[in-house]
């Protein structure tokens, strides 16, 4: 898989990459790009979506990541929640205000992907990538989101429910950024959830995933909103369970018939990863047990009350905000600092951040696994932030700070993890080892003495093909407490 991965990435992805200073030179390179033009925040789909040929003549990477202000959840006084286009799924996780009052986003949030493309994925690109498995669509919806579309035409607002037109189709147009997620904030009598079913614990796509929010009244339903996703074109509401529910209370026999309800309005497809009959039989699985856990109040059990993020916690800038605006291409230069070293590469502005390292740099102790962001063999710190490096384009290297695995050791002393993985023998074929490492001392720096559950938290984005997960665990529980 590597070396095809390796054919992919030394073929140009892009001509030119630009990182705007300001909201208005953005909207005049998409008013002038148009359709050669694509905006990028994570870009964790996007790099994938070029490998595969998902999105043909794009010849502009617009990179918003520098523009200020927008990485904000904030709720106003009318009680609407905010979420700026540069929040992370882990920015949606760590939100006390999204945890307090829009439960079920958080918790479709923590189920995205891992912690490293958690921290660089946003919850506005996956609303426009626009798969109807995408995991915080769904939650969204059943809270009755909408979304701001900006260009130099002015801005228009647009309900989640009429964004989408069908399967990877929106209402966007080419010279439109999306510039703000907007929900009402759950109210005192509300309360919802979210649940998904994927063929493994994490780094798993939804075969079904389900949001429900019940507005409660003494004595029973109020209203309700169920939506699901993976089951339809796009995302839907099964708007007869929804019905059905007001007013009743949630006995097992309305738990179940709104489940059955819910099934009906279903209209799934067979595929690799399911048959129809199954995902329909899962959705009515999935919203009984989100009707119970919601009525007897265990609704959010299932995200951690300190979830690990992989990221540090001091008080230093993420992203630096820019001067002037930067255009990279064939002639331009990277400036970047990585292992405490400055850097200039005049070549690389078209490869991944993993290509930039291993073959600009020669620091190959970055491994390419998988390049699609599954096996976490590439976990290098970014501006203080664990992520995958074969989901990172070079270009947003510059003026950036990158730690690889090589910047671990000080002097002869090597990190406490990579000394413990030597003395426990976790070290096996040694090619996922270096990305274990590197998740494993970013846990370290988020909390020193992590028990084994937080420990187990860290590692979900990093894949062993030798099976020696225990010793890996062993080891990280030594280096803790030393």
């Amino acid at each position: 898989m590597a070396s095809c991965a390796t054919l992919w990435f030394n073929n140009s992805m892009w001509t030119e990459y630009f990182i705007p200073a300001t909201l208005t030179e953005t909207l005049g390179w998409l008013a002038e790009k148009r359709e050669k033009a694509r905006l990028v925040a994570g870009a964790t789909d996007l790099m994938l979506e070029l490998e595969r040929g998902l999105r043909k003549g794009i010849e502009t990477i617009i990179d918003i990541t520098r523009l200020p202000g927008l990485d904000r959840v904030t709720l106003d006084d009318n009680e609407t929640i905010h979420l700026g286009p540069l929040v992370t799924h882990n920015g949606v996780v760590a939100s006390k205000i999204l945890q307090e009052r829009a439960f079920p986003l958080v918790s479709a949030a923590w189920q995205v992907g891992a912690a490293q493309i958690r921290n660089r994925a946003t919850v506005a690109g996956n609303i426009i990538t626009a798969s109807p498995a995408n995991d915080t669509i769904t939650p969204l919806m059943a809270m009755q989101a909408w979304v701001v579309l900006a260009s130099l035409r002015g801005t228009r607002r647009v309900p989640l429910l009429d964004f989408y037109t069908g399967v990877r189709k929106t209402v966007m147009q080419p010279d439109e950024m999306l510039v703000d997620i907007t929900f009402p904030a759950l109210r005192e009598a509300q309360r919802g959830t979210f649940l998904k079913l994927g063929l493994r614990r994490a780094q798993a796509i939804s075969l079904v995933n389900t949001a429900i929010v019940l507005d409660f009244k003494p004595g029973g339903i109020k209203s309700a909103a169920i939506t699901l996703g993976a089951v339809a074109p796009t995302i839907v509401h099964a708007t007869e369970a929804e019905a059905y529910l007001a007013g009743k209370e949630l006995t097992e026999d309305v738990i179940a018939r709104a489940s059955e309800l819910a099934s009906n309005a279903s209209r799934p497809i067979d595929d690799i990863r399911g048959s129809a009959a199954y995902r329909k039989a899962m959705v009515s699985v999935l919203v009984r047990r989100g009707l119970r856990s919601l009525r007897d109040g265990q609704e959010k059990s299932q995200v951690p009350d300190e979830p690990v993020l992989l990221q540090t916690m001091d008080d230093r800038p993420q992203t630096a905000s820019l001067e002037w605006s930067v255009v990279h291409g064939p002639s331009s230069e990277i400036r970047t600092k990585i292992n405490g070293k400055q850097y200039t590469f005049s070549t690389g502005h078209d490869k991944s951040l993993l290509r930039l390292l291993r073959e600009e740099a020669g620091l190959t102790g970055t491994k390419e696994g998988c390049a699609e962001g599954e096996c976490g063999a590439c976990t290098v710190f970014l501006d203080g932030k664990a992520v995958m490096a074969c989901l990172v384009p070079a270009p947003r290297a510059d003026g950036a700070e990158i730690v690889t695995v090589e910047g671990l050791a000080k002097k002869d002393q090597l990190h406490p993890v990579q000394q413990a993985f030597i003395e426990d023998g976790a070290v096996q074929c040694g090619y996922c080892t270096p990305g274990f490492i590197m998740s494993a001392a970013m846990l370290f720096e988020e909390r020193p003495h992590p028990g084994r559950d937080e420990i187990m938290q860290a590692i979900t984005g990093n894949l062993c093909r030798c099976t020696g997960y225990y010793k890996i665990v062993q080891a990280i529980e030594d280096a803790s407490k030393k």
